[in-house]
């Protein structure tokens, strides 16, 4: 007996029963089809990432005018491949977990993922380099992404991440799920880690449906409805119905009720806005209001500013397991053949290589979850999103406070504060790039709270060198004592941002 699921691409899909329970239904696809969506969803996250490139983070918490051009023409990736190969940390950080997986296997533990991500060569920026640290000093997954550990615990690194667990679970939410709850909290908790699981969810539905409200609705249900992240891409998938024409009417409701980073030391009090939350609102946007056409999803996604070159890799990417790499329009391919045989800057992978992989790894993926794949015919099990655990960072922490500290100091430095938490921001610097490791220890109230080390080098470094939350409220000292000053090395703090249990009244 053959039922249509709304928006389910008319390959082949059969019902087991005689039941709506989507997790007995199987989808029937070839193999070439299969590898067409994942090549297709590599391809269009790589040009998003390169469309986006030029406006990242250049406008933020505001929108890119349409009068603005954003160049796209014939060699225009393979001058980014070349000239500034770091625009595409979201696809070789991708890659790093995608070769764990090729060289240990699909039970490969999350150690083994961590290990990879901090030993390698690349630069690291927010909650990756704060995991980073925090694994080199010993603190492992999940505490390394935990907020207590990782005051970036909701930016949106593991978001720009997760594409490879959803393209090598075609159909699986849950199994992407899983993945990202191994990996996803290497860097980040809470929302910042829906962020991730979401996007991958959404990538393995786009696999066997064509409907992209569909898609965007029924992946949402592996968000616990409890938590914010859920409560942001509901509200844009409802004003996206209230207004089907105007996605920047949108955009202006999301702002006006969501636009506040709570979190990131660099974001709270600022317009810079890394939060995982309003990032995939913007991947939303494209997602709704590109009906399917990759130069109005990309278009919007990196017009929605912010982070503008990752939103639009992640929608285009979605899309483009959804429609395939033949799908992809010339235009938007341009260029693409020139670089799909190099490798990312810091591995030895290629897109081709890529394709490859993950399709390898979607097959052993479709086996293990109940399906089969018989000569040229792949069978996935569609299984239904299930909720993963509610997890919530920063509870009962509210910025009231950011205050200017500009402390530069080579022995102690202290400052005062009354709240129940901080964040300090700033680092160390050395002459003539000697390598130090500075020894800090930090005392807050007279007691002793932690020695810290703070190399000078840039991809050791901890990119936000002090906080504390759960503090008793009220007033506080907090005293930094360098225990090994060096004449060559300095210590800057730049600024404090103080928590309270409630928000601040503001008065007019």
């Amino acid at each position: 007996m053959k039922w249509l699921l709304p928006g389910i691409v008319i390959l082949s899909l059969v019902l087991l029963t005689q039941t709506t329970d989507i997790s007995a239904r199987e989808f029937t696809i070839t193999k070439q089809e299969l590898r067409d969506k994942i090549q297709g969803a590599w391809a269009a996250q790589v040009i998003g990432v390169t469309f986006g490139g030029p406006t990242e983070f250049d406008f933020r918490s505001t929108l890119i005018p349409d009068y603005m051009p954003i160049p796209w023409y014939d060699g225009y990736m393979k001058w980014w491949y070349e000239n500034a190969p770091g625009l595409y940390d979201d696809i070789y950080m991708d890659l790093t977990f995608v070769q764990v997986f090729e060289d240990q296997g699909l039970d490969a533990p999350a150690s083994a993922h961590a290990k990879a991500f901090a030993y390698a060569d690349y630069p690291l920026w927010h909650a990756n380099q704060m995991a980073r640290y925090n694994i080199l000093q010993g603190i492992m997954p999940p505490e390394s992404g935990h907020w207590l550990n990782n005051p970036h615990a909701d930016d949106i690194d593991f978001e720009i991440e997760a594409d490879f667990a959803g393209i090598m679970s075609p159909g699986m939410p849950n199994a992407a799920a899983d993945i990202c709850a191994k990996i996803g909290h290497i860097m980040n908790y809470g929302d910042g880690w829906y962020g991730g699981v979401y996007v991958a969810a959404l990538y393995t539905l786009a696999f066997v449906s064509d409907d992209i409200e569909y898609v965007v609705a029924e992946a949402l249900k592996v968000i616990p409805e409890e938590s914010q992240y859920y409560q942001v891409m509901r509200d844009v998938i409802r004003w996206h119905r209230q207004y089907p024409d105007d996605w920047k009417q949108t955009w202006f409701e999301v702002q006006r009720k969501w636009g506040e980073d709570i979190g990131c030391p660099n974001g709270v009090f600022t317009t810079f806005n890394i939060d995982a939350k309003i990032n995939s609102a913007w991947i939303l946007l494209g997602l709704l209001y590109g009906e399917g056409d990759f130069g109005q999803t990309y278009s919007i996604s990196t017009r929605a500013g912010d982070d503008s070159d990752c939103n639009p890799g992640n929608a285009g990417g979605i899309l483009g397991a959804m429609k395939g790499y033949g799908a992809i329009p010339a235009h938007w391919k341009q260029g693409l053949a020139e670089v799909e045989s190099l490798d990312f800057k810091y591995t030895t992978i290629s897109l081709k290589d890529a394709y490859a992989m993950s399709f390898g790894h979607a097959l052993k993926m479709i086996e293990r979850n109940g399906g089969s794949v018989q000569g040229d015919e792949v069978t996935i099990r569609i299984q239904e999103p299930a909720p993963v655990p509610l997890e919530a960072g920063f509870e009962g922490h509210y910025p009231v406070e950011r205050r200017d500290l500009n402390l530069r100091f080579t022995t102690e430095e202290s400052f005062q504060f009354e709240g129940i938490g901080f964040t300090v921001t700033g680092g160390v610097s050395a002459q003539d790039d000697i390598d130090y490791t500075l020894q800090v220890a930090m005392s807050i109230d007279g007691e002793q709270q932690e020695v810290t080390e703070l190399p000078t080098g840039h991809l050791r470094r901890k990119n936000t060198p002090f906080w504390k939350f759960r503090l008793p409220p009220g007033a506080h000292q907090v005293v930094f004592k360098i225990l090994n000053p060096s004449d060559d090395v300095e210590l800057h703090l730049n600024d404090v941002i103080i928590y309270e249990n409630e928000p601040a009244e503001v008065r007019y």
